[in-house]
Parts: structure tokens; sequence; C-alpha cells
């Protein structure tokens, strides 16, 4: 999805801002919905060491798709334990995108008032901070275990079904390879990337 390439000091710091706000947004929203357990182990944090998972990182240079540290959760500690599970795994895509249109906003206003062009170092960080939110947001909704999506859907199940349907989390990494390689992973996710984009876009003409 990323990979080696020469603009890489531009993807490094978005990337990690990519990363970073996903994971902080599911232990933020976990610790506000009543589970302490990741400001325990100190995952409420923007520090991007505190969530780089160095295997995963190894895997996005590799394989050209990556994870971060998992924020570790304690279901138990939520009122509703189904919804505080999909509350919190919405938490990492919807970072994603929020911060996506921030990056568009930030990059329509700094052009706008003459602070940067297309070709300043800051205008690539900025898009690519934007691409890699929106692409970490749909690649992350896919439903295959471990991903978030999965434990969206898994939340609407019955508790058999869920836990049957959660048994296949130590093939997902197997899973995503094989439909890596075989594009369907970047078929699917290409275009609703560029819907989400499309969007955001609107909403920034909207605005100026």
């Amino acid at each position: 999805m990323f990979g080696f390439g020469p603009d890489m000091l531009y993807r490094i710091p978005a990337l990690l801002m990519a990363l970073t706000i996903h994971e902080y947004a599911h232990a933020r929203v976990a610790v506000a919905l009543g589970d302490p357990t990741p400001k325990v182990l100190g995952r409420v944090t923007l520090n991007p060491l505190s969530h780089l998972d160095p295997v995963g990182l190894i895997m996005l240079w590799l394989v050209q798709f990556g994870w971060a540290k998992p924020v570790p959760i304690n279901p138990n500690n939520f009122a509703d334990w189904k919804r505080g599970t999909r509350l919190v795994s919405l938490a990492g895509p919807v970072a994603n995108i929020l911060l996506s249109l921030l990056m568009a906003i930030l990059f329509a206003v700094l052009i706008k008032m003459g602070v940067i062009d297309g070709s300043h170092w800051l205008a690539k960080v900025i898009s690519l901070t934007y691409v890699y939110n929106i692409i970490f947001a749909v690649f992350n909704m896919f439903p295959i275990p471990p991903l978030d999506g999965s434990k969206v859907v898994s939340s609407f199940l019955p508790n058999e079904m869920a836990w049957r349907y959660e048994s296949i989390e130590r093939y997902g990494i197997f899973i995503i390879l094989a439909l890596s390689w075989l594009g369907v992973i970047w078929g699917i996710l290409s275009p609703i990337a560029d819907g989400i984009s499309f969007v955001i876009q609107l909403i920034v003409q909207l605005i100026f």
C-alpha cells in the first residue's frame, strides 16, 4: 500500500500521523466509555512511539500494508459491551476521515494564503497525510478479523455466531495477504476511498 520511494521523507510523518490518530481515537473512546485499560497501558497519547508495532511497520515496507499496535480494551468495563466494542472500533476509522478533512481544509487555507504551492514540502506532507488517512479508514473497515470492520460486524451478531466469526482471526493475516496479492483489497478499497475523497473535496469547496 505504501512501500519505498523517493518521497519517503514526506511519507514517514504522514504515516505516523495516520497510525497515531487511529490508535489514539480507539484508546480515547474506550476510556470515555468506562474502560481504563488503554489509560493504564499508556495508550491515550499522541506519541507515535506508543502505538508502533515493529512487525506491522516492517510489513508496511515489505508487502505494502501494515498495522499499528492494537489498543487493548476490556469490553466487560462497558455498560453495554457490544455497543462499546462497536464504538471503539469505529473510532479509529472515523478519526482518520476527520483528519483527512482537516488536512484538506488546511491545504486549501495555506494555498489560498499563498503560504505554500503544490511543490512545497509541507504541501506534500499534507497531501500524503490526507490520502493515507482515507486509506487507513477504508482498509480497517474490511470485515476481516482482526480489522476494525470485523469487530463492528461481530458486535451485531449473536454471541455464538460472533465467537465463531472472531475465531478466524488466527488466519486473518493470511487472508489479507492473499486478497492483497490477488488485487481484491485495492480493487474494493480504491473506489470507496475515491468516494470519500470526493465528499471531502465537496465539503472544502462549500467552505471556500
